[in-house]
């Protein structure tokens, strides 16, 4: 790297918001703006069995979900706020009231989860993760069997994140490298494979996120290998597809801002990386961690993104420091 790459790069030169509290690696974290209170909220999970909220804007502590008796993988608020879903090693889901914290419902599994959504329209409840097989639930009637879809008739393939495109498309990332289009039409019927797209590689996917852009294209963003894959949702092509200097084997993320122009990512170093989206020119990095990044998040505006570590912090930096 010549003097003149490390001045551009130190131009965006920043000292995050660190948020404590954790106390052992960040597994997942998610923004959500609640508009009818414009506040924005961010999630934790964690391996300490401790998720958290907290305000996204001043990273302060909200509040913690205590009953899980395992390492949480993943969380997620419902679109309103009124609702958190967290899976975990312990072989269960928890549905809590995220106003109160109150644990309402306990989804038990066969094995470990490691990823959950809800549906825009809080109805239903995905779950995944090493038993190979997508778990649905009525939110509405949480006692009733689920809906469960094998991802392959043969071998299990372990399912490390799912994401709702909309109210019956289910996507499910996998440890064979594919993301797989669910539609579901009905908890009463089985649900119908529409559609797969693989890695270049066949590695396992470690993390997906899918971003509605202010250019009102749904792109969604997976993090597998050492390459980060971006693909435009409507007509699901690959868009662009990048080798990164970092890895994605064991920990890391990526993000896209909501412009669509510039990505996040992390992974096997302490290092917190900014890239163009059509270029995949690396146009910061940034230092704070003391630990691998495990996971990082665009907020709704754009405004920020946070980062969680294997140091057990989350830190929270500004898209434009100088503004």
């Amino acid at each position: 790297m010549g003097a003149d790459d490390t001045a551009d790069k130190n131009q965006g030169r920043q000292i995050p918001i660190v948020c404590p509290g954790h106390t052992r690696p960040l597994a997942e974290l998610q923004f959500i703006h609640v508009s009818g209170e414009n506040r924005t909220l961010l999630i934790s999970a964690c391996h300490d069995k401790k998720p958290m909220v907290r305000d996204g804007i001043t990273g302060d502590w909200i509040g913690t979900f205590v009953g899980h008796k395992g390492a949480v993988w993943c969380c997620r608020l419902d679109p309103s706020g009124n609702l958190a879903a967290t899976a975990s090693g312990d072989y269960s889901v928890h549905v809590w009231d995220a106003i109160t914290g109150k644990d309402l419902y306990q989804l038990p599994h066969n094995h470990i989860v490691k990823t959950c959504d809800f549906t825009p329209n809080s109805k239903w409840l995905a779950t995944g993760g090493h038993e190979g097989i997508i778990r649905i639930y009525d939110l509405l009637y949480p006692k009733n069997a689920p809906l469960e879809i094998p991802q392959s008739s043969g071998s299990k393939i372990g399912i490390n994140k799912c994401s709702w495109l909309s109210n019956n498309v289910l996507l499910a990332g996998g440890a064979d490298g594919c993301i797989r289009f669910w539609q579901i039409d009905s908890l009463k019927s089985p649900g119908n494979l529409i559609h797969v797209l693989k890695t270049e590689d066949g590695v396992e996917i470690r993390d997906m996120e899918i971003t509605n852009t202010t250019a009102s294209r749904q792109i969604l963003s997976v993090a597998a290998g050492d390459k980060v894959y971006f693909f435009n949702l409507a007509d699901r092509s690959l868009m662009h597809s990048y080798k990164m200097p970092i890895h994605f084997r064991e920990e890391g993320g990526v993000s896209l801002h909501p412009s669509g122009e510039l990505f996040v990512a992390g992974g096997s170093d302490l290092w917190v990386r900014v890239f163009a989206t059509a270029t995949g020119q690396e146009l910061e990095c940034h230092k704070g961690h003391h630990g691998p990044i495990r996971c990082l998040r665009y907020s709704p505006d754009g405004s920020t993104y946070a980062s969680g570590s294997e140091d057990g912090t989350i830190r929270i930096w500004k898209t434009h420091p100088d503004q």
